[in-house]
């Protein structure tokens, strides 16, 4: 199941789709007399090429997951929630985003985007809060996003001892399930990527917890002033929009298998 989620959800993805549409659009119009249907389906893929490959609508999806949760401010949480001291805050849970395994480069280059900017929030939070511990979680297929993550933490000094990981994980369901038998009843501060949080506060709970979350890796970032862009069609902005398709697509998945 793991398998077909992670394949058939790649159909769905804006450039894979658009290039399907264009191959269909192409065949039609070079060995088949449905000119018009060519030129629909072509018509079709240049508007959805458009569309999420222009700044404005990736960042519009991207805003309404990013924006749902706010970025954690250790010290105004601890000086404001009364329930919630400083030493009850045992655990910085930090979900991995992939990697690449091979041991011909360096681990910073084998650690994608993804993992490393939630582990960097994650060690900044840690370092925020004495006595407390980074929780790794992420498995892989060759070697695991915990084994990696651990490895970048302990370059940039973090103590072995203060380090727990969960490497036998394969999707967010399965981390939220193995992270509840660590994690047990206590409160705990979950790091993953703003668009990734909605995701995983919903999977979380489901098991019962109530992880408090802290959000980084924004890819929807209004700047403090703001200028004309011209809407030229970029890489960046279809790298937007295939977060957006399979963030919703993760959380529609989730709701069909009754997971959220």
């Amino acid at each position: 199941m793991f398998i077909f989620k992670k394949i058939f959800s790649q159909f769905l993805f804006p450039l894979p789709l658009v290039t399907y549409l264009f191959l269909a659009a192409l065949f039609l119009l070079w060995f088949t007399r449905y000119q018009k249907a060519g030129k629909v389906l072509m018509t079709i893929g240049v508007f959805i090429i458009l569309l999420f490959s222009c700044k404005g609508m990736p960042d519009l999806f991207l805003k309404s997951l990013e924006d749902r949760y706010n970025v954690l401010d250790v010290t105004s949480m601890l000086n404001d929630n009364n329930t919630l001291e400083k030493e009850q805050i045992e655990l910085i849970v930090v979900l991995g985003g992939g990697h690449t395994l091979n041991p011909d480069y360096t681990i910073t280059s084998q650690i994608n985007y993804f993992s490393l900017v939630r582990l960097i929030e994650g060690i900044r939070i840690y370092r925020e809060i004495p006595n407390s511990k980074l929780l790794l979680s992420g498995g892989g297929s060759i070697g695991t996003d915990a084994e990696i993550m651990l490895e970048v933490a302990r370059a940039i000094g973090v103590d072995r001892n203060d380090i727990i990981l969960e490497s036998e994980s394969m999707d967010t369901k399965d981390q939220a399930m193995f992270i509840k038998e660590l994690v047990k009843e206590s409160p705990f501060i979950l790091v993953t990527s703003a668009s990734h949080m909605p995701r995983s506060i919903a999977l979380f709970k489901k098991q019962g917890m109530n992880p408090i979350p802290a959000p980084t890796g924004h890819k929807s970032i209004t700047p403090q002033r703001s200028r004309f862009v011209l809407p030229f069609p970029k890489g960046k902005e279809i790298v937007k929009a295939e977060t957006v398709f399979y963030e919703y697509l993760g959380l529609m998945w989730a709701k069909l298998r009754d997971q959220i």
